[in-house]
């Protein structure tokens, strides 16, 4: 087979990857589902409904997807850069609660506040991301534990403050002290763009970083220099780049891109941070960019399917009466099958390239 025909093929084979993971995910699926005694015809057919099915639930799919496009993209760009960031979770708190505490005590009362919010839960993930790397890169700890120990950190701040000094006042007035802070105000809300949904503008916004986080990583010196510390630190290292450097970057603009997701939750949706207001976007935000080939273009139809299945579970799980958790299972299902389909590209292409 003449070589252009076959990189033709094998660019086919691992586009199609993710698609065919998705199938045997939902095929394995229809097992479990029978298991429990389930119509799978009924089960799938409520889960596309509810992601899918119509407008509302396309939005409300948008909605959630946006956070995942945002950690992805972030998860991308660490992955990249040879690092791994478990640490997602922890950077949307932080950054939930960074956005807040701006929009609630800085007496600036006017729309130049929604920008400063949304810089400030991005440095404040940055932070959060980058004590990780700071210490990857001198002390040559592990990424994954300290992503994960930074995870716990931001639970138990959060507890505290929401418990606490940022506690909304009219809990304390009515004396039932829900782990909330008061509702923001107003002018720092994220535009709605199709009101009275809670669809916003930091759809647009997660989508203009997916396409810079694509140019920076394949069209500049930064990007190609993450990218060639991710895939030979030893050859970079000799090739005289700095190797803890652009690891320790790696995980702060991951860090960054997880924390603005926790401020776009908070001025965009939900308008006051909650207690759970990371709702897992963290780790499944590694599903999502694992699923989309850790490219920050591929993340965005990755996003979009996994916030599809996120809402149409809630439909699952109301008209089937089955389980939240066999929509994590599915997802469990797909990153395994993508991660096993890639390590057998991988493995032919090696082959190929052995062979001549």
């Amino acid at each position: 087979m003449p070589a252009k025909l076959r990189t033709f093929f094998n660019q086919i084979f691992d586009a199609v990857i993710p698609l065919l993971a998705t199938l045997l995910a939902l095929f394995i699926g229809v097992f479990v589902l029978q298991a429990l005694g389930k119509d799978p015809i009924a089960a799938y057919k409520a889960l596309f409904d509810g992601g899918f099915g119509n407008q509302r639930a396309l939005i409300q799919t948008t909605i959630k997807a946006t956070p995942l496009l945002l950690v992805g993209i972030g998860v991308c760009i660490a992955f990249r850069g040879g690092v791994i960031n478990i640490g997602g979770e922890g950077q949307i708190i932080v950054g939930a609660l960074a956005a807040a505490a701006v929009a609630l005590y800085v007496p600036i009362h006017s729309r130049i506040m929604m920008p400063i919010c949304l810089l400030a839960s991005m440095a404040a993930g940055a932070v959060w991301g980058g004590i990780p790397g700071i210490l990857k890169a001198k002390l040559a700890v592990n990424e994954i534990l300290t992503t994960v120990m930074m995870n716990s950190i931001a639970v138990y701040l959060s507890n505290y403050l929401l418990r606490g000094p940022m506690i909304d006042p009219h809990e304390i007035e009515m004396g039932t002290r829900a782990a909330q802070t008061a509702l923001l105000p107003e002018y720092t809300f994220l535009t709605r763009l199709a009101p009275p949904t809670q669809l916003n503008t930091g759809t647009i916004l997660a989508l203009i970083l997916s396409v810079i986080a694509f140019v920076m990583l394949f069209k500049t010196t930064i990007g190609y220099r993450i990218r060639a510390v991710g895939l030979n630190s030893d050859a970079s290292r000799y090739a005289g780049i700095k190797v803890p450097f652009y690891q320790a970057l790696a995980l702060i603009m991951g860090g960054a891109m997880a924390g603005l997701a926790g401020g776009v939750e908070v001025l965009g949706v939900q308008h006051r941070v909650l207690e759970n207001i990371s709702a897992n976007y963290g780790f499944n935000g590694i599903v999502t960019a694992l699923f989309g080939n850790l490219h920050p273009l591929g993340t965005i139809p990755a996003a979009f399917l996994f916030g599809g299945l996120m809402v149409g579970g809630n439909k699952l799980q109301r008209t089937v009466q089955v389980h939240s958790a066999f929509i994590d299972t599915l997802l469990g299902l797909i990153v395994l099958f993508v991660v096993g389909a890639e390590i057998f590209s991988k493995r032919r292409s090696k082959k190929r390239a052995i062979n001549g």
